[in-house]
């Protein structure tokens, strides 16, 4: 055991100084054998005037049946010696295209599965994605158009190229630039016979990278590249996870994206190397339309972008189908609620979750975790969850408590549970070899295998372990019994889940994760389903935490993640730093999370490695407070930093900042709802509410944001020693915004800058918003259930507004709810109120900014400067009620 533990701890000091210097442990382009040869592609077929495609749709292959259109496209040259089939499925899902090609592939004597892999869909897609037969087809000699909706496309046959048309707009075209590339199954032997001109043979039977020298490549080069190009679209976003600006840079000459989940330790900023997570959803915006690319895939992929009035988006994967969906759409919330549609909208959270987090590596025993409870609840700070890091395992095996330190975890759990507190722990797939856990999953042949089709054994941090393979089916049922036994007893409902280093993160492997010839179940090799490894696995402990508990939402914090993770999982951005770059940074990264359907995320407040400085620890907490997911967390070697130990005044800012996101949970918790239903972001880019040719800055916006769709418009002090901030409203909008400074209205018109003192977080409310508010101050959300409502309302420029508040229990799988539509008008307030949750709701003040007077308010004063109106006793106000409702409910 203690060889063990010197083991890992001399590894942590390896991996720690190898990062320091990080890049070269990572692949370049140039560097990865099919990115390397798709690019060489691209550039000898753009040099060539003269050059043809080699790829062709069969016409006589062509058939339409149930509304799906198959085919046959075929690879021919003179420099092959036979040509290659392709059989492809074209279909509508909802209002999305959906291309899906495979290869006719022969059967082998290898190890590995010999076909090409085709089951990313299969995690990525939901149940409810849904064949449109509305469809309508008109086929010729040498094309095919397909009809839905306010979109046509047309297939032309030779060769092969896929034009949209929105509205009878050309706004894009798939192979417009002739860079699809399949390199199709061939021996090594016969590979002279297969190349084409343009083809680069580097590294396509066998790997010269230094980590990775003995990655065998059984199935030889598979990669598969694609061009498209968006028609009137310079204005990119999304392809997670990246330390990059929101709007995607051009990457001509340089470094392109890549998606290749990784545990990248102290990631830089400015930077397209990959990251932990991995969703292939990119996005274009302009003025009249909005369109998606999904690529479904989950090999390690670049994307290369050439940034233009067309712009020209290249993707390449080292192996599986060539399948992607578009959706073209008028806006972009449109493409996220299509999106949803098909990979499923982010799971309504249970309500603490949405409360303050307090996270380190690590606390040290019973004694510390509640210690630290208890100096949140002296100095009046709320707080929902504390966190353990991998510490409180035993020697690091999960599923276990350290005998020592967390000797009686249920203790700990009940006094928690007074205040309405949760515990969150950390389950990690690699499980540390030789205790009970690992061993079932070694007997029952559950684990990750090598290529030689032996159990895999790498190192993480408990020293030599081994991974749980999550795509084996079998695996479901003995994770829900272990984290049953783990987790004590049904009684105890306020414990979460953290499930890190799912990459999965390898100390000792190639690009510090798993071998890529490593095999899983069905005999896919790892480089083939790499990026949605960490899907599989908070999948499997979602279905075992409601294995559990029937009725209960879960929570789950991920670090790797694809797309559909939203489903299950909330996310943040890892290992980030104590610097100022890395908060200015977070917001983009945040946002690029929220525009591609994965809302749940957030960054470390504070930085994870280093010591930040009081003023930009306030900052970092003023801004962490809009994340969707507000955790404050620190490196084991750093100093401690609960907000309680900060010297006055920035405590007492820190203090302001976590209290201001308790105050406004009820807006967090509205547009979490909405966006369980429309996937609509939470934290929401400017260009969403805004989106015209009047004003083309607004598409480059990412230092403010609204926060979902309640008008609130937040802009975060991300640079040191800044005392006013200035907000770029778009210049063509009509649309007047309040000062809200630190969530207080004060009915003064928004003109050029607000104050950005320390103590201030410079917000504004748009003219026409109604939001709801909690006052009070509490512990935790739990707390807060029964306490009555703020009302604070906006009024346009007509004297008009609008708004939601959304309540149910908080916690239930599948809760009854409430939801309440508020108007304001000439008329009065009216409310009407949907849903069966049968709960009074009452309103102990209502604030009115932008009316001159309002008649019979006995109990409102107007404030004759601000136009503002507080109505102190709601019920003496004339209110209009809708359906069922009445002055008893307030």
């Amino acid at each position: 055991m203690q060889l063990h533990r010197r083991l890992a701890i001399v590894i942590f000091v390896l991996v720690s100084s190898c990062f320091a210097v990080k890049d070269y442990l990572f692949k370049s382009c140039e560097q990865n054998g099919f990115c390397h040869r798709n690019r060489h592609y691209a550039n000898e077929v753009t040099s060539d005037p003269d050059f043809k495609s080699p790829y062709n749709i069969l016409p006589e292959s062509v058939s339409i049946d149930d509304s799906v259109i198959k085919g046959t496209v075929v690879k021919e040259s003179p420099h092959i010696s036979s040509h290659v089939e392709f059989p492809f499925e074209m279909n509508v899902l909802g209002n999305s295209f959906h291309f899906k090609l495979d290869e006719n592939r022969k059967p082998n004597q290898k190890l590995v599965n010999y076909k090409r892999y085709n089951e990313t869909s299969k995690w990525a897609f939901t149940d409810g994605a849904e064949l449109n037969k509305d469809v309508k087809f008109s086929k010729g000699k040498e094309s095919i158009d397909v009809s839905y909706g306010s979109n046509k496309v047309s297939i032309e046959f030779n060769p092969v190229k896929i034009t949209f048309f929105h509205k009878g707009e050309k706004v894009l075209v798939v192979n417009d630039k002739q860079f699809l590339n399949i390199e199709h199954q061939r021996s090594e032997q016969d590979n002279e016979d297969n190349i084409l001109p343009q083809e680069s043979t580097f590294n396509m039977f066998s790997d010269n990278f230094g980590d990775s020298k003995d990655d065998k490549l059984p199935l030889g080069p598979e990669s598969i590249g694609l061009d498209f190009t968006l028609k009137g679209f310079s204005n990119l976003y999304g392809i997670p996870e990246h330390a990059d600006s929101m709007s995607l840079k051009d990457t001509k000459g340089k470094e392109p994206y890549r998606l290749f989940n990784v545990d990248i330790f102290e990631y830089e900023t400015d930077s397209r190397l990959p990251m932990y997570g991995s969703i292939p959803l990119l996005i274009g915006v302009n003025a009249h339309a909005a369109l998606g690319i999904f690529w479904v895939n989950s090999a390690d992929s670049y994307i290369d972008i050439a940034k233009d009035k067309d712009s020209t988006v290249h993707w390449m994967s080292e192996n599986g189908v060539l399948e992607f969906v578009i959706f073209v759409e008028d806006s972009p919330q449109q493409v996220n609620k299509e999106y949803g549609k098909l990979t499923g909208n982010a799971q309504l959270p249970i309500l603490s979750s949405l409360g303050y987090h307090q996270c380190r590596w690590n606390y040290n025993d019973i004694k510390d975790v509640l210690e630290v409870s208890s100096k949140f609840d002296e100095f009046g700070i709320p707080y929902d969850t504390i966190w353990l890091d991998i510490e409180y395992a035993d020697e690091k095996k999960y599923f276990t408590w350290d005998p020592e330190n967390f000797a009686d975890p249920g203790h700990m759990l009940k006094v928690l549970n007074r205040t309405g507190r949760n515990l969150a722990v950390i389950i990690d797939p690699h499980l540390k070899t030789g205790y009970e856990v690992s061993d079932a999953v070694v007997s029952k042949k559950l684990a990750m295998r090598n290529n030689e089709n032996q159990v895999y054994y790498g190192h993480c941090w408990p020293g030599e372990s081994v991974w749980i393979d999550t795509f084996d089916p079998k695996c479901q049922p003995f994770w829900n019994d272990i984290h049953k036994r783990f987790m004590i007893s049904d009684e105890f409902k306020n414990i979460y889940l953290w499930n890190d280093m799912n990459e999965p993160s390898v100390f000792n492997g190639p690009e510090t994760s798993a071998p890529k010839d490593n095999i899983h179940y069905g005999n896919w090799e790892h480089r083939s389903i790499h990026n949605v490894n960490g899907l599989t696995f908070h999948e499997a402990t979602y279905k075992s935490l409601v294995n559990r508990l029937p009725t209960q939402r879960p929570f789950i914090l991920t670090r790797s993640y694809f797309a559909g993770s939203q489903r299950t999982a909330a996310m943040w951005t890892g290992d980030n730093m104590s610097k100022w770059e890395y908060l200015k940074i977070s917001i983009p990264m945040v946002l690029t999370s929220n525009v591609v359907g994965m809302p749940f995320a957030g960054a470390d407040v504070g930085g994870f490695f280093g010591n930040p400085s009081e003023e930009l620890l306030t900052r970092w907490y003023q801004a962490g407070m809009w994340y969707p997911f507000f955790r404050a967390h620190a490196h084991i070697d750093a100093r401690r930093r609960e907000p309680y130990l900060i010297k006055d005044p920035y405590m007492s800012h820190i203090r302001d900042a976590i209290r201001l996101r308790y105050e406004l949970l009820p807006v967090f918790y509205t547009s979490f709802y909405e966006a369980s239903l429309t996937g609509v972001p939470v934290m929401k880019p400017v260009f969403y509410e805004y989106n015209t040719v009047a004003d083309a800055e607004v598409f480059d916006i990412e230092d403010e944001f609204f926060l979902g769709n309640s008008g609130i418009l937040a802009k975060p002090v991300t640079d040191e020693g800044v005392n006013e901030v200035s907000f770029r409203i778009p210049k063509f909008t009509k649309d007047i915004f309040y000062e809200f400074t630190n969530g207080i209205i004060s009915g003064k018109a928004y003109q050029k800058k607000v104050s950005a003192k320390l103590s201030d977080i410079p917000m504004l409310l748009k003219g026409g918003s109604v939001i709801p508010m909690k006052s009070r101050l509490r512990r935790s959300t739990k707390l807060m259930k029964h306490d009555p409502y703020t009302l604070v309302i906006a009024l346009d420029k007509n004297g008009e507004a609008s708004g939601q508040l959304y309540i149910d229990d908080g916690e239930s799988l599948h809760p009854e709810f409430k939801l309440l539509s508020f108007t304001v008008g000439k008329d009065g307030i009216s409310y009407d109120s949907a849903g069966d949750y049968d709960v009074p709701v009452e309103f102990e003040k209502i604030i009115i900014v932008g009316a001159k007077s309002i008649d019979g308010v006995s109990s409102g004063r107007l404030h004759k400067e601000t136009n503002k109106i507080t109505i102190i006793n709601p019920k003496e106000f004339p209110i209009k009620f809708g359906k069922g409702l009445s002055h008893d409910e307030l």
